[in-house]
């Protein structure tokens, strides 16, 4: 006994209806949300790709700054000719005299524990006066008088630090400083005039106290640089959005090809509802 293998039933011959199209309205919306989506995103790839040589750049400034000969820091009209951002930083060499009985310390936490930064304010040769950033002390460490006679500072310049810590103010009438903020603490010591910025002492410039305390040179110099992986993100949000479209655009026209044999068979002369469904 012999047996013919039929051909595949087709949605046609078994009655189904295809899924119709969508609307040209429908379409579009979904192809321009397409594009936008692609466009976004490689858009978003390309600007991570543009902060990352930025922050390669500002590294290697930075870089250079703090491994340069110390040069004397600058003063008021220097500092006005000049930007916060190209003085960051800079290795700089201080001449002057230490203000005794207005130092300030300032919370901290560093590879020897948890204690204070211990700032103290030195008057320069022109009057003006530079928040020194002497280094690490333990929390209760006595502190001595500052040695008096002209002192030489170096050290790497820094930017005030405003505001307080994270979730936490500074209040100066407590004695609870959470950040170094220069010109809070410049306000709250009586200095004047002071410098926006301090001024993070060496190892050498620190040991003049003469004592195992403060310990200088702790500045951690870091910057965060994600920029690589975020374009590499971006990137492929962007191939998952092309690929979608691709995907939709295929599906679209086979759905819309099913759709034109369907019409063109139910349009057929001689066929009639009956004759179809029988």
């Amino acid at each position: 006994m012999s047996t013919r293998q039929l051909p595949p039933r087709s949605s046609h011959a078994s009655g189904e209806v295809p899924r119709p199209p969508r609307s040209p309205l429908a379409a579009s919306v979904l192809v321009v949300a397409f594009i936008a989506g692609f466009l976004l995103f490689a858009a978003l790839g390309a600007w991570q790709v543009q902060r990352l040589g930025w922050k390669h750049d500002l590294v290697a400034r930075v870089d250079a700054r703090i491994h340069a000969p110390a040069e004397p820091a600058p003063d008021a009209a220097a500092w006005a000719a000049s930007t916060p951002k190209d003085q960051e930083y800079r290795h700089v060499v201080l001449h002057g005299a230490w203000l005794p009985g207005k130092d300030t310390r300032v919370q901290a936490v560093t590879e020897a524990g948890a204690g204070r930064w211990l700032l103290r304010p030195l008057r320069r040769e022109d009057g003006s006066v530079v928040l020194v950033n002497l280094g690490f002390v333990p929390e209760d460490w006595p502190l001595p008088e500052p040695p008096s006679g002209r002192a030489a500072v170096t050290g790497l310049l820094r930017l005030s630090e405003p505001g307080g810590g994270f979730l936490r103010q500074n209040v100066p009438a407590a004695e609870r400083w959470y950040s170094r903020d220069v010109e809070a603490i410049a306000l709250h010591r009586g200095l004047a005039p002071a410098a926006p910025w301090f001024v993070d002492a060496d190892a050498a410039s620190a040991t003049q106290a003469g004592t195992p305390w403060p310990r200088g040179g702790l500045t951690v110099v870091r910057f965060r640089d994600n920029h690589l992986g975020y374009a590499l993100t971006w990137f492929a949000l962007a191939l998952l959005v092309a690929g979608g479209g691709w995907r939709f655009a295929v599906e679209e026209r086979r759905i819309r090809r099913h759709w034109r044999q369907h019409t063109e068979s139910t349009d057929a002369p001689g066929t009639s509802a009956g004759s179809r469904h029988r």
